[in-house]
């Protein structure tokens, strides 16, 4: 096995196409099928089924890609620093549930930068694409949070993954509302207080599996519930139909504005918030400065 023939295999996976990806890598497609063809001779899998409408990976030869990917990056890396004498622009990207906190660690991470060159994401989405960008590289880091609930069930889910989470610090449960609530200034609440007000929480797409939630309570049967995809739905049904949700109490006003209220929940569950990473991997630099910020965020938890 050769690094060509990891090149070739993600220049096909990113192409497609047989044809197209000969065309971008200057070979005859008849090579570079040759080429693929000696590679899964090789390492003893099948790494591409072949149809009329060009190429898909299999599952086995995903996995490989996840490995072939990252030794072709690190190599391009390499390449652009030591053989082009390119500045690499410093890159990190982070997926996390819906947490303002993670926003607000994010800025400051950047805000370290200034003028320097560099490429950085961050993606709020569904907690198995959160586990699924990490274990795929779109994302070095995960932020979600796991409890006595759903903690067994994501530790294996992330174990059979190659993935690893790591806890930054623990929350009591709170409920987030809108300052115009009429429960917003009481100084704790029950989930019998909320019954006449809709739950709002958010969707997990085609995988509604109760351990996937972003919020605590995931089985209690509500009276009213909601489901919003985004955060900006989210707050927009908390002030136009008095709804909550419930949450880590971590609020960033600076991002959020001064409307809003996280009101403490009468209960013993405790979320344990942390990041996700792949195992066997050492956190960039970049990331670590966002673990930091993260960490910083434990001083603002309420109560």
């Amino acid at each position: 096995m050769t690094l060509q023939q990891l090149i070739y295999a993600v220049t096909v996976a990113d192409q497609t196409s047989m044809n197209r990806a000969a065309q971008a890598l200057f070979l005859s497609q008849s090579s570079l099928s040759a080429s693929i063809h000696n590679l899964e001779q090789e390492i003893g899998l099948t790494i591409f089924r072949r149809t009329n409408r060009g190429v898909s990976s299999t599952p086995e030869g995903e996995e490989f890609l996840l490995y072939a990917r990252q030794i072709v990056n690190q190599y391009r890396l390499a390449e652009e620093k030591y053989i082009y004498k390119k500045e690499s622009k410093k890159s990190f990207s982070v997926s996390s549930q819906h947490y303002t906190f993670a926003v607000k660690a994010f800025i400051e991470m950047a805000k370290r930068f200034g003028p320097d060159q560099y490429a950085l994401g961050i993606y709020e989405c569904k907690t198995a694409e959160i586990l699924e960008n990490v274990r795929n590289y779109k994302s070095e880091l995960g932020v979600l949070y796991i409890d006595d609930f759903n903690g067994e069930i994501l530790q294996k889910l992330m174990a059979d993954n190659g993935l690893e989470f790591t806890e930054l610090f623990t929350c009591n449960t709170y409920v987030f509302l809108a300052a115009s609530h009429p429960l917003a200034n009481r100084e704790s609440l029950s989930l019998e207080d909320l019954e006449p007000y809709p739950c709002l929480s958010f969707d997990q797409g085609s995988n509604q599996a109760f351990y996937l939630a972003e919020e605590v309570y995931s089985t209690y049967h509500y009276r009213q519930i909601i489901k919003a995809s985004d955060r900006a739905t989210l707050l927009n049904l908390m002030v136009g139909l008095e709804g909550y949700t419930l949450c880590s109490g971590i609020l960033c006003e600076e991002l959020n504005g001064e409307g809003w209220r996280a009101v403490p929940l009468r209960s013993d569950k405790v979320m344990h918030i942390g990041y996700v990473k792949r195992q066997g991997f050492e956190v960039s630099p970049l990331g670590s400065i966002y673990i930091e910020e993260l960490k910083k965020c434990n001083v603002n938890v309420l109560g």
